[in-house]
């Protein structure tokens, strides 16, 4: 086996710069996501350029975030190696800080440019799991985000192509690829939104639903890898934010169907 070769994790070299897969998958996922957004936005009627504007800030501030929720918890390394920290084609940008950035920007873009959060994140949540899903690969590249040992007959049950197996082989052990579990769960999860869009769901709650279904995924996927950012000995912090995302998302949506704040439906917004 020793004669397995990883993928390059770097994609190009122009003298001193090298650009990493990573980056460019996950520039790629969002991309796709801010393309599909602005054309379900225009078909919503959402103000010309508001996604775009949006997107100015919440990049960059998610990618921040990210990386500062990910440095956050594995300060016992950083800060030994500060230097490091900015290395984040190496890996280490965490979703849920992602996801925190994005949201709070959201929130003051749309108070600031009086316009309504909910339609927003309505709009945008297919795109961002979809982004998701391909941002995964990036992980794939950079041979992290696996789960335990395994074997090779156990990968070849999948049914999972060569290089993705080939891929999953790392200093002479197997793994099992939970970036893929959870890829393809978030392209479901795609899938599902997609097809919500077409249901009288209030305004709101396709977004909500995104936070439920990757909640319950990501809390499944992530008790089976071995690079998880550890609460304690026992939880994983992922778990604990999904939970917690979890239970805020059915608690807001029972809420605001309750209190009225949800009477619009999303296909009349």
């Amino acid at each position: 086996m020793s004669d397995i070769q990883p993928i390059d994790p770097i994609a190009l070299k122009i003298g001193p710069l090298e650009i990493h897969w990573y980056g460019i998958i996950i520039g790629l996922g969002i991309a796709i996501g801010l393309y599909l957004a602005m054309k379900e936005g225009e078909k919503r009627r959402l103000e010309k350029d508001a996604l775009a504007d949006l997107m100015i800030w919440a990049i960059p501030i998610s990618i921040l975030s990210a990386r500062l929720y990910y440095v956050i918890f594995e300060w016992n390394y950083y800060s030994q190696f500060p230097e490091d920290i900015i290395k984040i084609w190496n890996g280490g940008l965490a979703i849920h800080g992602a996801l925190i950035g994005a949201v709070l920007t959201a929130i003051i873009f749309t108070r600031i440019k009086n316009l309504s959060f909910w339609k927003i994140a309505d709009i945008t949540a297919p795109s961002i799991i979809l982004g998701q899903a391909i941002g995964r690969w990036g992980n794939f590249m950079n041979q992290e985000a696996h789960g335990g040992e395994v074997s090779r007959s156990f990968l070849e049950g999948l049914h999972l192509p060569e290089f993705i197996i080939n891929q999953m082989y790392i200093d002479g052990v197997y793994y099992h690829p939970t970036f893929l579990y959870e890829s393809l769960w978030n392209i479901v999860g795609f899938v599902i939104l997609i097809s919500l869009r077409k249901v009288r769901l209030r305004s709101g709650e396709l977004f909500l639903s995104y936070l439920i279904w990757y909640s319950i995924g990501r809390f499944f996927i992530e008790g089976m890898r071995t690079d998880s950012l550890m609460l304690t000995d026992s939880l994983r912090m992922a778990q604990f934010i999904s939970l917690t995302i979890l239970i805020a998302a059915i608690a807001i949506w029972i809420y605001r169907r309750k209190t009225g704040l949800a009477n619009q439906y999303y296909l009349e917004a």
